[in-house]
């Protein structure tokens, strides 16, 4: 199991925060850092830290070396495919090739009312057409132009990108909430993510992809869960208490536990189909927390 972990700074957080987060990551060897690519929608959140997803991604690509980098998942409500065909290129280039795009049709209409964002009812439609101009804009001909007469975007002469530093830059698909998410997830992408999916729903989640992504045999299945690890009871109770949740809770939704049980729990998502799990980490102070796993979790799954 390629273990990852993954963030929600819309919670409040600052890039110092993410940053040290993501640097511990890296030197414990976790595969990526991931975040949301949401924002707070209450002051109190503002005030621990408002930061944009892919600003900080930048920073984090420079400030990195190794870990691999994403969003889970950028809204395609929110951002203009020619300007995330940038934003994504560039800190491609500045990574040189560690970073990934997961995209969403978009939830949360508190976020896009109190943002000014727009809330379609057809963000599904856009999705898939902002996918494909995605591709093609990643893909053209260097030195070309790329004109687009869509349904719901028009480009006329957008200049080619440079090429990936990886080839092509993978992108993950993540949810059903989009009804043609296994087709796009079969056309479009390297990777598909059941989000906070319990092992019987991520099975069913990854049963529906295969049922039309079945010729894809270099597609990744994903899966995202809370994570609360503690060497004994009392530690695990301690970190659930800090984020506002119970042990029981985390338990039913996610990998929490002794290093045992957690092991125990990420077999049950392996034998469901999942190859690669992000481990949502909610307090990001708590490094010694990614240190237990790396230590005492990661070493069993070898």
């Amino acid at each position: 199991m390629d273990l990852r972990i993954m963030t929600e700074p819309q919670r409040g957080a600052s890039y110092r925060a993410q940053l040290s987060l993501a640097r511990a990551a890296e030197s414990l060897g976790f595969s990526a850092f991931f975040r949301s690519d949401r924002y707070p929608t209450t002051p109190a959140a503002s005030v621990a830290g408002l930061t944009d997803a892919w600003i900080t991604l930048a920073g984090l690509a420079r400030d990195t070396s190794t870990i691999r980098l994403g969003t889970l998942t950028t809204q395609a409500t929110v951002r203009l495919p020619s300007l995330l065909a940038v934003q994504v290129s560039q800190v491609d280039q500045m990574s040189d090739g560690r970073v990934e795009l997961g995209l969403g049709a978009g939830s949360g209409d508190d976020e896009h009312r109190v943002y000014g964002f727009p809330f379609p009812p057809d963000r599904n439609a856009r999705l898939e057409e902002q996918l494909g101009m995605l591709f093609s804009l990643w893909n053209g001909p260097e030195g070309s132009a790329h004109t687009h007469k869509g349904t719901y975007y028009q480009l006329d002469g957008f200049p080619a990108l440079p090429k990936s530093v990886q080839g092509s830059i993978p992108v993950i698909i993540s949810g059903l909430d989009a009804p043609r998410a296994p087709v796009l997830a079969a056309d479009f992408a390297n990777e598909y993510n059941a989000p906070y999916a319990t092992v019987a729903e991520a099975s069913a989640q990854f049963e529906c992809v295969r049922t039309v992504a079945d010729y894809r045999d270099d597609l990744v299945y994903s899966v995202t869960v809370p994570a609360c690890v503690g060497r004994d009871e009392a530690e695990v109770t301690r970190r659930a208490e800090a984020l506002g949740r119970t042990a029981a809770e985390l338990r039913a939704n996610g990998v929490a536990g002794t290093p045992d049980q957690a092991v125990d729990t990420i077999m049950r998502y392996a034998e469901a189909g999942a190859s690669r799990m992000y481990l949502y980490v909610q307090d990001m102070d708590d490094l010694g927390h990614l240190e237990l796993i790396a230590s005492a979790v990661r070493p069993q799954l070898t």
